[in-house]
C-alpha cells in the first residue's frame, strides 16, 4: 500500500532528545506526512505524544510510561496498513431496468383488463389460479398464471408498486431480461410447490409470490457474493435483510398466502446464490436481455394459451 514511510522506534535504540518535553521516549521515526498519519492512531487511543523534526526525519515522542503501548498500537497500525487489499470493484448498472418494470406492469394490467371482462367466455380466476387439488403435476401453467391474476384493485396495486420498485433493482443489476425470467421461474417455483404442498381447499393468486422472489434474487445474490476480507457476519447481512421484510411484508390476515411468500423467499434466495456462486450475469450484451424478456413473455404467453385450452 502506498503511503508515508516510517517505522517504529524498538526500544532498545538510542534514546533521543526532546527538549519540549523532557524526558521523552521515541517510538517512531520517519516523513513528516508518516508521523503525522501514525500520529492520529495515538489520538485514538488516548496516547499523548510530541512531535517533531530530528534532523532529516520527523519523530513522534511518548512518555516513557506509556511507550510500550504506544509501540504496540503503531506496530500493529502499520501491520495492517501494509496487508494488499482488493481493489473494490465498481458496480455499473445495466440499462433499461425501468423498461423491464414498465413492461410487468403492462402484463399484470393487461390480464387484469381480461380477466374483469370474461375474454373469451372464460372465468380466468377459475382457469389460472393455484388450485391444490390438481396438484401441481396435473395443471402445471397455474403456477405461472396464478402470478398475473389479483381478486381486485387494492391487490393489483399493492403488487404493481411493490414489484415495480424491486424489478428496477433487479434489473440494475441481472439486466431487465434475465431479472424478470428470472423473477418468474422462482415464483413459478414456489407456487409449483406451493400448490403440492398445501391441502386440497388452498386456492391463491397475485403477483406476491413473484415479487418476494425478486427481492430474494437480490438477497440471495448478496449473501452469495465472495468478498475478501470482509466478516462472516456482514455476508449474512443482505440475507438477514430479506427475512426482515418477509416477516414484516409476507404475513398478515388469514388471506394472505404466508406459504406462498415463504417459499417464493426460499425459491429466490437460491437463485440468487446460485448467480452469486456462477458469476452471472456473464454478458451485458443487450441481445443476451431481449432474449430472455422473450422468453419471460413466451413462457407466461404459453401458460395462459395451456390454461384456456383447458377451459375450452
Amino acid at each position: 500500500m502506498a503511503g508515508p514511510i516510517g517505522r517504529v522506534v524498538e526500544p532498545d535504540n538510542p534514546s533521543y532528545e526532546n527538549p519540549a518535553v523532557p524526558p521523552a521516549v521515541p517510538v517512531f521515526q520517519g516523513t513528516q506526512a508518516a508521523c503525522a498519519e501514525f500520529g492520529l492512531v495515538l489520538d485514538a487511543k488516548g496516547l499523548p505524544y510530541e512531535r517533531g523534526p530530528l534532523g532529516e526525519e520527523w519523530v513522534l515522542w511518548v512518555s516513557p510510561g506509556t511507550a510500550d503501548m504506544a509501540r504496540e498500537e503503531l506496530t500493529r497500525y502499520a501491520a495492517e496498513r501494509s496487508e494488499r487489499r482488493e481493489p473494490r470493484s465498481h458496480f455499473v448498472p445495466f440499462a433499461g431496468s425501468f423498461y423491464g418494470a414498465a413492461l410487468y406492469a403492462f402484463v399484470l394490467i393487461g390480464i387484469a383488463y381480461c380477466a374483469g371482462i370474461d375474454l373469451f367466455g372464460v372465468n380466468w380466476l377459475e382457469v389460472g389460479s393455484l388450485d391444490s387439488r390438481v396438484g401441481g403435476a396435473g395443471e402445471w401453467w397455474r403456477a405461472l398464471t396464478a402470478l398475473t391474476l389479483h381478486l381486485d384493485q387494492e391487490h393489483l396495486m399493492g403488487n404493481l408498486l411493490f414489484g415495480v420498485g424491486i424489478g428496477v433493482l433487479a434489473g440494475r443489476v441481472f439486466g431487465p431480461g434475465v431479472a424478470w425470467l428470472s423473477v418468474v421461474l422462482a415464483g413459478a417455483a414456489g407456487n409449483y410447490l406451493d400448490m403440492i404442498l398445501s391441502p386440497s381447499w388452498h386456492r391463491a393468486v397475485g403477483a406476491s409470490t413473484a415479487v418476494f422472489a425478486a427481492l430474494c434474487l437480490l438477497a440471495g445474490f448478496g449473501w452469495g457474493r465472495d468478498r475478501p476480507g470482509q466478516d462472516r457476519p456482514y455476508r449474512w447481512a443482505p440475507l438477514f435483510a430479506g427475512i426482515f421484510l418477509l416477516a414484516l411484508l409476507g404475513a398478515g390476515n388469514e388471506h394472505v398466502d404466508v406459504l406462498g411468500h415463504l417459499l417464493g423467499f426460499g425459491s429466490g434466495t437460491a437463485l440468487g446464490w446460485i448467480f452469486a456462486r456462477a458469476g452471472v450475469p456473464r454478458s451485458r450484451r443487450p441481445a443476451w436481455q431481449m432474449a430472455a424478456g422473450a422468453a419471460t413473455l413466451g413462457l407466461l404467453g404459453l401458460a395462459w394459451s395451456a390454461a384456456l385450452h383447458w377451459s375450452l
